[in-house]
């Protein structure tokens, strides 16, 4: 992956427009955390033009000083407390942090604590206090206008959430969430909420669908629907975030945006954590980056706009708990991506297209019978040209099963165009950036390849095989929430 930029993300501007936008949260949890300089240098060149900090830290402001990158700065909750206890302490905290720095840095926005009502309730009481001492600091200094104040909270503050329309606040926040909308709906502000379907899918013990998690498409029939509105759901993302709709709703208030400041996968986890995984995280927020950009919205709000944050920009090494927890970045501290997204489509949303140079190569680790099934498959009803692995042709040594379904992976990965989940014959392929050419052999999309793609079926490889591939998946109708989806029965092939 080395010499390779991730063309990442990023943004439509929401400034006149109605379009969404993807950001990025920085996480400063690294043992090699690059300079505020180098930060910067990575967002101008994946072209991210929205971002979150955790704080408002000086040298990190001054570095995004005349980037025009759109700023959401933080209140940490261990400030909380002293600025919605005083006026005087929240208009010192808008003149050193946000006046300090204005128009040079962008600033568009003030996170005021991070979850409180579900990590710091002893704060809870004061929180709307706090968020209106900080607005009106910035009504003193003309700044209302261009700097929103809203304050993040965990999807799981909503109860019942599907289906999404018999969604509600935990009632015992009732006293808080009143006033805190009321608060948002007069500055024309909007509620944060952070939107983990990891989390949803780990917790759901299979009830939720692998493949509803990651926005992999399911047949219409197969969708899950709200038996209320009728309205169908096709990922967890559509129907929590219309959870939140319909919660705010209970409480006569409709009219105010959702932006999603966290949403993300994990790329690694240990033992107990085997859905984290290079191919997962990279599915889903690939996926998730085009839905947002299509400005599809959500099944309740079709065409409005939820713009999301990706979590995370990098791996934060020093975050404490389960691996998973220290692998939620898109990139290295090095710079380097931890993989490349697959936007092809996405329009003109990356700094750099390099998704023409991945690969698609079979596991090291894959169990032999599967990689020789997947094998047929794809030189059978997958219609890939095997023919450069006969005996005597370029690609026929290395003799091994690995080798042959390496090459036919990847002719059939680029074959139909590199689309999400055309790289994963039942889980013994994965995506590479390293091109796997070898010799005479050259790989589809490798530079120099002339390769060519045949839509009749192949000979397979090796004749010693009487497995063709098939496996079950399971698609799902609705039920109910922690988030219960249903129950889903998947027909299958091995993408």
């Amino acid at each position: 992956m080395g010499g390779l930029l991730l063309l990442l993300l990023l943004a439509v501007s929401a400034s006149a427009s109605e379009d969404a936008f993807i950001g990025v949260n920085i996480g400063t949890d690294l043992s090699d955390m690059p300079s505020p300089t180098q930060v910067v240098a990575l967002l101008k060149a994946q072209n991210i033009k929205h971002i979150r900090l955790y704080d408002t830290d000086k040298a990190m402001l001054l570095a995004l000083a005349k980037t025009g990158i759109s700023v959401t700065v933080s209140v940490p909750n261990d400030q909380l407390l002293g600025i919605g206890q005083s006026n005087a302490t929240a208009a010192n905290w808008v003149t050193r942090n946000i006046l300090a720095h204005v128009p040079a840095t962008n600033i568009t926005a003030i996170a005021v604590g991070s979850e409180v009502l579900t990590t710091l309730s002893n704060a809870a009481p004061i929180l709307v206090s706090a968020m209106k001492f900080i607005q009106s600091a910035l009504v003193a200094s003309n700044l209302d206008s261009q700097i929103i104040v809203s304050t993040p909270h965990s999807s799981s503050i909503i109860l019942d959430s599907f289906p999404p329309s018999q969604a509600f606040f935990n009632r015992s926040w009732d006293p808080v969430m009143v006033p805190l909308l009321k608060f948002l709906q007069s500055t024309g502000s909007y509620l944060m909420l952070n939107v983990y379907p990891y989390y949803d899918y780990v917790q759901s013990n299979g009830v939720i669908p692998l493949d509803y998690a990651l926005f992999r498409p399911l047949p219409p029939n197969k969708e899950a629907v709200d038996s209320n509105t009728l309205l169908h759901y096709t990922n967890v993302f559509d129907a929590i975030v219309d959870a939140a709709y319909f919660a705010m709703s209970y409480l006569n208030f409709t009219n105010i945006p959702i932006v999603v400041t966290e949403s993300g996968w994990p790329s690694k986890g240990d033992s107990s954590e085997p859905d984290a995984t290079l191919d997962n995280a990279n599915t889903y927020n690939s996926n998730l980056i085009r839905h947002v950009l299509n400005n599809t919205g959500t099944p309740k709000h079709p065409g409005i706009a939820v713009s999301t944050y990706i979590y995370e920009l990098y791996n934060e090494d020093l975050r404490p708990g389960s691996v998973s927890e220290q692998n939620w970045g898109l990139f290295h501290a090095s710079g380097v991506p931890v993989y490349i997204l697959h936007l092809t489509g996405s329009g003109t949303v990356l700094a750099n297209d390099t998704t023409n140079q991945t690969y698609c190569v079979a596991r090291d680790s894959a169990d032999p019978k599967m990689l020789q099934a997947a094998l047929d498959w794809a030189c059978g009803p997958g219609k890939v040209n095997c023919s450069p692995l006969l005996q005597g042709q370029p690609c026929y040594l290395p003799d091994s099963v690995l080798a042959h379904a390496t090459y036919a992976f990847d002719a059939y990965y680029h074959q139909m165009a590199m689309s999400d989940g055309t790289c994963n014959f039942n889980g013994v392929a994965t995506i590479t950036t390293t091109d796997p050419s070898h010799g005479s052999c050259r790989f589809p999309g490798s530079a120099g390849s002339n390769s060519t793609f045949v839509n009749g079926t192949a000979l397979a490889p090796s004749s010693n095989s009487t497995v063709s591939g098939c496996r079950s998946q399971h698609f799902y109708d609705a039920f109910s929430r922690s988030m219960v989806f249903g129950v889903l029965l998947l027909s299958a092939i091995f993408l």
